[in-house]
């Protein structure tokens, strides 16, 4: 059974950088293969306060590897549970520089719209560690 980790963020806009990573037929393949759902072309963006040990809790587990296309790095995902209900999951790309305190969310439908989210809205997820 996967070990449930609490972690509670920010929402707060992003570049569209990880729309355009989601939408890519390669990464889309993967996450309906991978996670069992093909994902809204978004990510809800969470900023994690600086205490928080969550990152370094999840550099620590391999995730499920979202292997790219030439070109493109490498990204490990984890499922979870957005607000108690909703089914997701985190997308870690392993970039440079990737900011440690930032969660991407992904999910069947729009985050946003479906829990009526705005900037600087605090959200609980679980993270499903397998």
């Amino acid at each position: 059974m996967p070990t449930p980790l609490k972690v509670r963020g920010r929402v707060f806009s992003g570049e569209g950088k990880g729309a355009y990573f989601v939408k890519l037929p390669w990464a889309m393949r993967q996450f309906e293969e991978k996670l069992g759902f093909i994902p809204y072309a978004g990510t809800l963006n969470l900023a994690l306060p600086r205490e928080s040990e969550a990152s370094k809790i999840l550099k620590e587990h391999p995730g499920i590897i979202i292997t790219p296309a030439e070109g493109f790095y490498p990204g490990r995902c984890f499922r979870v549970v957005i607000s108690g209900s909703l089914q997701g999951a985190i997308v870690m790309p392993e970039t440079p520089n990737y900011p440690e305190n930032v969660l991407e969310v992904i999910a069947p439908v729009n985050l946003r719209e479906k829990l009526s989210l705005r900037d600087g809205d605090e959200v609980e997820i679980i993270v499903l560690l397998e």
